[in-house]
């Protein structure tokens, strides 16, 4: 079993950054490969950015490519989302994913999920 707990999101202005983290309770967070989706209101959840098991893949949507950066530190458990260059059309809940296999961009592959984190971007 994995828990997932984001946190890090807030109101910002166009523009502005926010660093969103995933903190794991699980044993060997390594055997993981972890996922970034954002869902906003009245709209599918959608992939934002996925991570391969030791860092070494990266993988990002158009929309936030050159902005957005994930990264994880297995030593703590944890997976990051910087998110600079923020635009209204980012506003979203924003969650972390989990699986074992390399689940790729579709959200239904993913066995694990946190509750979210609310990222608002005012114009």
């Amino acid at each position: 079993q994995v828990q997932l707990v984001e946190s890090g999101g807030g109101l910002v202005q166009a523009g502005g950054s926010l660093r969103l983290s995933c903190a794991a309770s699980v044993r060997t967070f390594s055997n993981y490969y972890m996922g970034w989706f954002r869902q906003a209101p009245g709209k599918e959840r959608e992939f934002v950015a996925t991570i391969s098991w030791n860092g070494g893949r990266t993988a990002y949507a158009d929309s936030v490519k050159g902005r957005f950066t994930i990264s994880r530190d297995n030593a703590k458990n944890t997976v990051y989302l910087q998110m600079n260059s923020l635009k209204p059309e980012d506003t979203a809940v924003y969650y972390c994913a989990a699986d074992r296999s390399e689940s790729g961009r579709y959200y239904l592959n993913y066995d694990y999920w946190g509750q979210g984190t609310q990222v608002t971007v005012s114009s």
